[in-house]
């Protein structure tokens, strides 16, 4: 990635850099076909934040996710890059809040959920607190693959990192709960290829082609997965390995 990103021309411009808010993406490969394929859905036209573009689920880290009690906790190699560079206070409740919201934001937005909850299971409704009632959170599976900061001069600004998961690990995969939130219009599985010649934006495009090797020749990244860190300073778009 440039510091001459096209997509910072068509944003709203502040006087002031706004202050990035934490958020997690999860990247979600599927390897039963003859290609590993990729979960992306198309944002919504009316979005203030990449418009029409295909993006993976995700969004914001709320406060109820950096208390919620899991199963299984992140692997320690995994937690240990999530607290590396972290702005502000870093935490281990922080951490294990950012993997919570990838895997909640992507139940929200897709009704894919990571887990085995029983469809005799008595839920009140399909809402997230409903399904953590039905069955407890594994963390286990997911691996750090990479962290942008949007530049500043955006409508918004995050501080996002981006996960990885085998689509094995989705109890529900053929059958999701819910239609979706409205966040993302129609989710789709795509091929790596095939994702490549979407709309997409800058960062989403980037992490795509440096996944796509991986993918290619194994199902699942080491918990060491070294993390690609990239965010704007000066005039520049600078990257890290975390």
């Amino acid at each position: 990635m440039s510091g001459g990103d096209p997509e910072l021309k068509t944003s709203r411009q502040f006087m002031e850099a706004q202050r990035p808010r934490d958020s997690a993406t999860l990247i979600v490969v599927r390897h039963d076909d003859n290609a590993p394929r990729v979960l992306l859905g198309q944002r919504h036209g009316s979005h203030a934040f990449m418009p029409n573009m295909f993006v993976f689920p995700g969004g914001r880290l709320d406060t109820a996710d950096m208390r919620l009690k899991v199963q299984s906790e992140l692997h320690p190699l995994v937690h240990e890059k999530l607290l590396k560079r972290m702005r502000g206070r870093a935490s281990p409740a922080r951490a294990r809040g950012l993997a919570v919201a990838a895997v909640r934001e992507t139940y929200e937005e897709t009704g894919l959920f990571f887990g085995n909850v029983a469809e005799t299971a008595n839920l009140p409704n399909e809402d997230w607190d409903s399904i953590l009632a039905a069955t407890p959170l594994d963390l286990s599976y997911l691996r750090f693959f990479a962290r942008a900061i949007t530049p500043p001069g955006r409508t918004r600004r995050f501080d996002s990192r981006f996960f990885v998961s085998n689509a094995r690990h989705i109890g529900n995969i053929d059958k999701p709960r819910h239609p979706g939130s409205g966040e993302l219009l129609t989710p789709h599985w795509f091929s790596f290829a095939e994702a490549l010649e979407l709309e997409l934006p800058t960062i989403t495009r980037d992490i795509l082609k440096r996944l796509r090797p991986l993918m290619e020749t194994q199902q699942d990244l080491p918990a060491d997965q070294p993390v690609s860190f990239q965010y704007f300073r000066g005039k520049s778009w600078r990257e890290e390995t975390l």
